[in-house]
């Protein structure tokens, strides 16, 4: 049950949060006793306050970076490997943030990395983990395999560590990562395997977005 107190709870997160992040879902978890960010396809969440950030992924990548000496981190999630497009090229929404330009690996994880840093990380301090990158309809092309492909390379090409990770196969994901403590849970879902219709996956998140995260849950 939300009571009040929570309720007042998450406008306190939403008021201090970075205004760039102020359109971001947040609600009370009951279950955590805290208050989580929920982000969508091309967003992503940046916060050194004990504030936990939620997704749901297909074929997507949601990479978690955190510096694990101060706590400060945040999570992407990206559709795209990348793009050919220069930053000037692409849409960048009415808030600063990427409405089109972080659906991809190389701006999501750039814009990711670079406010951590800016708001008092250390690249020597990153750490990382890494979810998603399933096939989760037979007849997609394996963006999947693409996505995971670049986020390795990009990854090691920083020199951030990449502590753990749980992509590929068939299984789309429900996330939670808690940047102050680097705690991510990871809930495989059931994956329906419709061969009659190739959904579009963002139609496959919407008839999962709902499931909450208990039950199987790991811990990475």
């Amino acid at each position: 049950m939300v009571t009040k107190k929570h309720q007042l709870q998450v406008r306190a997160v939403i008021a201090k949060c970075l205004p760039e992040f102020k359109h971001v879902n947040h609600y009370w978890d009951a279950q955590r006793k805290m208050v989580v960010a929920k982000i969508l396809p091309g967003e992503f969440y940046m916060t050194s306050t004990p504030v936990a950030i939620s997704t749901t992924l297909g074929s997507c990548i949601a990479a978690c970076i955190w510096d694990d000496r101060s706590g400060i981190g945040g999570m992407n999630h990206f559709m795209l490997p990348e793009t050919d497009k220069n930053a000037h090229e692409v849409n960048w929404g009415s808030r600063g943030l990427a409405s089109d330009a972080t659906r991809y690996g190389n701006f999501a994880m750039e814009h990711l990395i670079n406010m951590v840093l800016k708001n008092g990380g250390y690249k020597n301090s990153l750490k990382a983990k890494v979810f998603g990158g399933g096939k989760v309809l037979k007849k997609m092309s394996d963006v999947g395999e693409r996505n995971i492909d670049f986020v390795f390379d990009y990854l090691e090409t920083e020199q951030i560590e990449i502590v753990k990770h749980d992509v590929g196969s068939i299984f789309p994901r429900k996330v939670l990562f808690e940047p102050t403590t680097g705690k991510a849970f990871v809930k495989r879902l059931n994956n329906l395997h419709n061969d009659t219709i190739a959904r579009r996956e963002v139609d496959y998140r919407n008839k999962i977005d709902n499931e909450s995260v208990e039950g199987d849950v790991e811990l990475f």
